[in-house]
């Protein structure tokens, strides 16, 4: 059992190589674009990347997951699955992207940016390009190829810090350039930033577009399409969970004059959340096709739970790691997007249940009964756009941060009941509750120390007090990593 999980680590860490670099350059980022960019601009960035990531799961046809299934079945023939997924995602795309072509104009307008029809078409660019290398990454995680993977999502993501450093930093431009940004910064810039990484990246992938069969198998792609678009219709749920706040900022916002300001306040302080998502997204990339190969074995139920130990504890660390060094990772963000850190835990945790949720939502895709996707989706839509409706008036981003963790918690609840009812994993939910209680003992105990022994310390200062303070939160994140270590390895807490 200790190769598979040592297999399952290497690749997380290498697909990570690639996942770590987008996410620390965007993280880089934050304190670039909350100095050049105001609230407003970057609420409106924000806005538009929300668009993206919902679009972008409907027009995948929730093809990524579905290759797994069937490029693992015996008899099928692997390069014709990623053919079929391939032509049937560029088809659908490029149709999408003409009808933006075609409305660019009426359509930015309507949404109340005049003048700003090319980020529509941008959009349209960076949709059609994303979904069909999507297929072509796919690929490389079903071939074990993450180094491959991890070097062409490098040069995507190099690219589009080059677009971004040359279009705010570089003294002189070309004329031609204001054909499609703005001639002072503002949300075009970024938007355009990615459409021209999304150029790179597929020009990178050419070779490999080239090897895709033209011949399309019409019996195949419908078995394909029949087990993917209830994925896919399940993931639209999921994403509006993580999107539909941003987008409904616009119509509820307690500031209608001001709401995008308070849609970039929000967006800059989730950023500071972002290594929890990031370590969920490296996981991600590695254990889905580790979970299918492995669904055969005997012996899965097990490794899988452990999986889910291991997962939990250092999402933990992560927690900590970000909420006992706040005072420095504060100063990342720029002065006008402060008043939003009060979140940061909130969404920590937040997505730290999305991760669990992962793991334990495994069972209807392993057992094919993906149709129950749908309605754990959808209870937690229900909830995120209630807690956003009834609150997000009053409470503005505090709303959307709560709403993220309510809908989390609900599909985690759901999922884990119906996994242990239809796919029985012995999850260990008593080590898993210890995580819990030493993670939130020991943040409880810092705020404790830095409310009773420091309250006058402050992160500009750097005294003596401040850095007194940080050697405690240092001693208490070892000793949550030490018993966490220790509570992994006791054979003696088993289910009761």
């Amino acid at each position: 059992m200790a190769s598979p999980l040592k297999q399952l680590a290497g690749e997380t860490a290498i697909y990570g190589l690639s996942t770590i670099l987008a996410r620390v350059i965007n993280f880089l980022f934050v304190p670039f674009y909350t100095r050049l960019l105001t609230p407003e601009s970057y609420g409106v960035v924000t806005e538009f990347l929300a668009y993206i990531a919902v679009l972008q799961v409907v027009l995948v046809l929730g093809l990524e997951t579905g290759c797994f299934r069937f490029a693992n079945k015996e008899g099928i023939n692997s390069s014709k699955v990623y053919s079929n997924a391939f032509w049937a995602v560029l088809g659908l795309n490029a149709a999408f992207f003409a009808v933006l072509l075609a409305f660019a104009e009426p359509l930015s307008a309507l949404m109340g940016y005049v003048g700003h029809a090319q980020c529509l078409i941008y959009m349209g660019g960076i949709l059609l390009l994303d979904s069909v290398t999507a297929i072509l990454f796919a690929k490389l995680r079903q071939e074990h190829k993450p180094l491959k993977f991890a070097i062409l999502k490098t040069a995507k993501i190099l690219s589009e810090t080059g677009a971004n450093l040359y279009l705010f930093l570089a003294p002189q431009k070309p004329e031609w350039i204001y054909h499609f940004v703005s001639r002072t910064p503002d949300f075009s810039y970024v938007i355009f930033a990615i459409f021209v990484s999304c150029v790179v990246c597929a020009l990178l992938f050419l070779p490999d577009f080239a090897k895709m069969s033209l011949r399309l198998d019409g019996k195949l792609l419908r078995q394909m399409l029949l087990y993917s678009l209830p994925l896919m219709i399940a993931a639209l749920p999921g994403i509006f969970n993580d999107f539909l706040d941003r987008i409904l900022f616009r119509f509820l916002d307690n500031n209608p004059e001001g709401w995008r300001a308070s849609l970039g306040i929000f967006q800059a302080s989730v950023k500071l959340a972002v290594i929890m998502n990031l370590f969920i997204q490296m996981f991600r990339f590695a254990a889905e096709p580790f979970f299918f190969q492995r669904a055969a074995d005997k012996n899965s139920p097990q490794l899988y739970a452990r999986v889910m130990n291991w997962f939990v504890a250092f999402c933990g660390l992560i927690f900590l790691g970000v909420m006992l060094y706040m005072d420095f990772i504060s100063l990342i963000l720029g002065r006008d997007f402060r008043a939003g850190i009060g979140i940061v835990p909130i969404m920590l945790l937040s997505y730290m249940i999305l991760g669990m949720n992962f793991n334990v939502s495994m069972w209807y895709k392993l057992s094919g009964k993906t149709s129950m996707a749908i309605w754990i989706t959808l209870s937690g839509l229900l909830i995120t756009a209630l807690v956003n409706v009834l609150f997000m008036p009053r409470f503005s981003y505090w709303a959307s941060a709560y709403g993220h963790l309510a809908s989390y918690l609900a599909m985690f609840i759901i999922s884990a009941a119906l996994g242990a009812k239809y796919y029985p994993i012995p999850y260990n939910w008593r080590k898993i509750a210890l995580f819990f209680v030493v993670m939130g003992g020991c943040f409880a105990l810092s705020q404790w120390i830095d409310n009773a022994w420091f309250p006058q310390a402050e992160s500009l200062s750097f005294n003596g007090a401040f850095w007194t303070k940080t050697g405690l939160h240092t001693i208490l994140l070892a000793l949550y990593a030490a018993t966490c270590y220790f509570i992994l390895k006791d054979k003696t807490l088993k289910q009761p």
